[in-house]
């Protein structure tokens, strides 16, 4: 009796990236996965697609601070705090707090001194000395708001889904869905995850999109893609042989079942896998990093070593034709003992995260790559008091925070918006998660409005009708 391809698919891992072996099974209720509604009846791949509109942008990194870094301590300086130290907030009442039996309302200046840099002029903190040195590349957004949210869960999936509930699609899967990839041996997304994944994840799911369109997790340890390398039983005809006989059924199963649209899809993902045993092994050796580059992002440096693997690798991936690469470092909730924390953590980001800018400019590959830098929430101006013996720290703000751009037709040296006097609320051009989105599909050419998918009876989309809009004046 001929084997079926679901027999074959539980029997044989043939020792490539569970990117695609995981999709199959998934698909083939061979394991739990979270429902996915009906799809349109469409084929899809990962091939480069025209963009809508004219591009800025063909790729982007984007370096995501999960737990709120705090905009006091690092970008937006408020020369008020230091006026107001341990007095009364003077607007106590609309203070929002997430931990409510360790609230304060005492004003917390900042502990640390911020500078002009660069020919722009633009402020930013001491303890971000790297970041300081490439002021005149860099857009800093003080207006960040996230209305009607809290938590970090939702925070994080407001900005990478559009929505701060559960259940559908990221950013990155967006893009891959309405650009496909420049590469066809390497993901169009990668998730790179540095010190564990953040609570809540994955955040780089593809949900109601087809499943080729989901992050592939790169781990910042060996092996750094699970199941990539074949064992020594497989290697060469033996698993050349296995995939030729999982192609035959694939497409058997495709011709019996024509109403499963997804499947055209499924197969792309696994002989993408199969390309990505060489290539993506390529991409992931940092031993061919020259000196100077290992320098310039701190490579070799105990204190620097664990982001700027992330960042240089972030870089060669997108240097390869990946168009979306996301970092996900989840370590800045810093509610109590927050000076001296917030000052160690930046010790270990600032170097790797500047020399990513510093390093696609050089390489003639900012103009095209959008490079962003922050977290879902900032820090409240006022003291949050764990008890005695506790340093304090700062309570969740996602009323106004800050994030720094670059590249990818974004302005430099440019400051856009403001928070009021005690960096409280955005009250000047705030951006919402939805106008961040916007803007990011307009530099990829993609109009927000026509960027969507029918999965069951309703289109879903990043951008709500009407939800976003553009920041045309952080737009170079």
């Amino acid at each position: 009796m001929n084997p079926s391809r679901r027999h074959f698919l539980s029997r044989n891992a043939l020792g490539i990236s569970s990117l695609a072996l995981t999709s199959l099974l998934r698909d083939d209720s061979l394991l739990a996965a979270p429902f996915k509604p009906i799809m349109e009846k469409k084929s899809f791949d990962l091939l480069s697609k025209a963009p809508q509109e004219a591009p800025r942008a063909r790729a982007m990194i984007s370096m995501f601070m999960g737990g709120g870094p705090s905009h006091l301590e690092l970008l937006d300086p408020k020369p008020m705090l230091h006026k107001y130290a341990g007095k009364q907030f003077p607007h106590a009442k609309d203070l929002k707090f997430d931990s409510v039996g360790q609230a304060s309302s005492v004003i917390m200046p900042s502990a640390y001194a911020y500078e002009k840099c660069g020919q722009s002029g633009t402020e930013i903190s001491e303890i971000l000395p790297h970041l300081q040195a490439i002021a005149d590349d860099v857009t800093v957004i003080r207006s960040m708001t996230l209305p009607d949210i809290r938590n970090h869960v939702a925070g994080m999936r407001a900005l990478t889904t559009g929505r701060g509930r559960e259940g559908w699609p990221s950013l990155g899967s967006w893009i891959t869905y309405g650009l496909g990839s420049e590469t066809q041996n390497l993901p169009a997304f990668v998730a790179l995850i540095v010190g564990g994944n953040p609570p809540g994840s994955p955040f780089w799911d593809s949900r109601h999109l087809p499943s080729i369109y989901q992050g592939t997790v790169v781990r910042e340890k060996a092996p750094r893609i699970m199941n990539l390398t074949p064992s020594a039983d497989l290697k060469g005809a033996a698993q050349a042989q296995q995939l030729d006989t999982l192609e035959k059924l694939n497409q058997l199963h495709l011709k019996n079942h024509p109403g499963e649209n997804d499947l055209s899809a499924r197969i792309a993902s696994y002989e993408l896998a199969a390309r990505m045993q060489t290539s993506a092994t390529d991409a992931l050796d940092l031993t061919k990093e020259t000196p100077a580059t290992r320098k310039l992002y701190g490579l070799d440096d105990t204190n620097t070593k664990q982001l700027a693997e992330a960042c240089i690798i972030a870089r060669r991936l997108v240097e390869r034709g990946v168009r979306f690469v996301q970092i996900w470092n989840y370590a800045w909730d810093m509610h109590e003992n927050l000076t001296s924390a917030i000052k160690t953590k930046c010790s270990k980001i600032d170097q790797p995260c500047a020399a990513l800018v510093s390093d696609l400019k050089s390489r003639g590959m900012l103009d095209s790559t959008i490079v962003q830098w922050g977290g879902e929430m900032g820090r409240l101006p006022v003291i949050q008091d764990r008890g005695p013996g506790k340093k304090p720290g700062r309570d969740h703000n996602t009323e106004g925070f800050s994030i720094w751009m670059a590249g990818g037709g974004i302005k430099g040296g440019h400051v856009h918006g403001a928070t009021d006097d005690f960096g409280h609320r955005a009250v000047d051009q705030p951006v919402t998660q939805h106008d961040f989105h916007a803007t990011l599909l307009k530099q990829f050419g993609l109009d927000a409005q026509k960027l969507s998918y029918r999965s069951g009876v309703l289109p879903v989309s990043l951008i709500e009708m009407d939800n976003g809009k553009p920041v045309e004046g952080i737009l170079a």
